[in-house]
């Protein structure tokens, strides 16, 4: 019952701080993240990472991005796919060499350096998806792009990552062979073009001839819950499989029933204790000594990704402003970062003092995120 009333704090906290984040202007997942730093160990140590917090959180996370592909306009992200490969392109490359060149200032092994760029290549679009959605741009050209990039970015730091690992350690990441992993996850793009095509109407037309209560909402779940399940088992982030879930379902006639049902379990729930969960292990031990670290490191994974994202917007015709709006909202590192972090401190690519300053810069980096793409997006919008 512990988790229970774990719940109902996080609840009631999130909602109030919502509240008094959009009173003074800010958005309301600034307040909802800085709840969890208050109630974790950094803070009041009230709230701690649990297994049923973890769970929790990792279902809010598919629901968020669930309702973003429920939201986006298919001919929007094949409209503007191309700026999406040249953003998620300049995105991780630019990372990567600022990460390795601050690793070398900073007289860290090659090895760690490379992890550290590759932890900076990662994006994490929920949170950004949420500031879309609160300034209601997520049907933008900017908006869009930002989605489309944040799928293959995710794809290239799995790749990087798969392939970095066994060159520095001698070992893979799993037992399943790197080439049989790339196989599985070219066919998993197969599955996705067969589930928007083919398999995700069918399902809801079968859903509509049940006799069951929320037959059809249920049959969306499934689909959500079911295509993040395939994601993460061939290697790739769990939120791509909820996000090309949620834009099948997007071209059934559906699309607003199943929107409205899902929008209210999540934020209801789910949703609130996945950004809670983020701020939770923020520890400030040792941060003194740390401090020039956790500075710089910050400040190059805002700028990498401001400026990848700009550069790859550039390059796609888009203009200034536009462009830094698309970069910013690539900034947020998020859960990616983190389950990157957590697979290579497995792995032994990074020493023990690092793996502290590495969650705080993700974090930094991530609440900071909404506040830089907010005052973009008011430029373009």
């Amino acid at each position: 019952m512990a988790f229970i009333g774990t719940l109902c704090l996080i609840l009631v906290t999130t909602t109030l701080a919502s509240h008094f984040s959009r009173r003074i202007g800010i958005p309301a997942v600034i307040g909802q993240l800085l709840v969890g730093v208050v109630l974790g160990s950094a803070g009041l140590n009230l709230i701690h990472s649990t297994e049923l917090v973890h769970e929790f959180s990792e279902i809010g996370v598919i629901l968020l991005m669930f309702l973003a592909g429920l939201e986006s306009d298919l001919a929007l992200l094949r409209k503007y796919f191309k700026p999406g490969l040249l953003v998620a392109i300049f995105g991780v490359i630019l990372p990567l060499i600022l990460g390795l060149g601050t690793g070398e200032v900073f007289q860290v092994s090659f090895k760690e350096s490379v992890f550290f760029g590759i932890i900076l290549a990662a994006t994490s679009v929920s949170i950004s998806v949420e500031v879309l959605k609160e300034l209601n741009v997520v049907n933008t050209k900017e908006g869009s792009t930002i989605l489309g990039a944040s799928v293959v970015d995710d794809i290239l730091a799995v790749l990087v990552l798969s392939l970095s690992i066994p060159l520095f350690t001698g070992g893979a990441t799993s037992e399943t062979p790197l080439s049989l992993l790339l196989i599985e996850q070219v066919l998993y793009f197969v599955l996705i073009f067969a589930l928007v095509k083919w398999i995700a109407p069918y399902l809801i037309y079968l859903a509509e001839k049940l006799f069951a209560n929320a037959a059809i909402i249920i049959m969306s779940l499934v689909i959500c819950l079911g295509m993040s399940y395939l994601a993460d088992f061939v290697g790739l982030s769990s939120v791509i499989g909820a996000f090309f879930a949620g834009i099948a379902v997007s071209q059934t006639k559906v699309k607003k029933e199943v929107m409205h049902n899902v929008e209210a379990l999540g934020y209801a729930i789910f949703i609130p204790v996945f950004f809670v969960s983020i701020g939770l292990d923020v520890s400030f031990a040792n941060f003194g000594e740390q401090l020039l670290f956790i500075v710089a490191f910050t400040i190059v994974a805002i700028v990498s990704k401001l400026f990848g994202g700009f550069l790859g917007s550039k390059m796609a015709g888009f203009d200034n402003n536009s462009s830094l709006m698309v970069g910013a909202g690539m900034i947020s590192r998020g859960e990616m970062a983190l389950v990157i972090l957590q697979i290579g401190h497995q792995s032994k690519m990074i020493e023990p003092q690092y793996y502290s300053p590495l969650v705080i810069i993700i974090l930094l980096s991530t609440l900071l995120s909404p506040l830089i793409l907010k005052y973009f997006t008011k430029k373009v919008y």
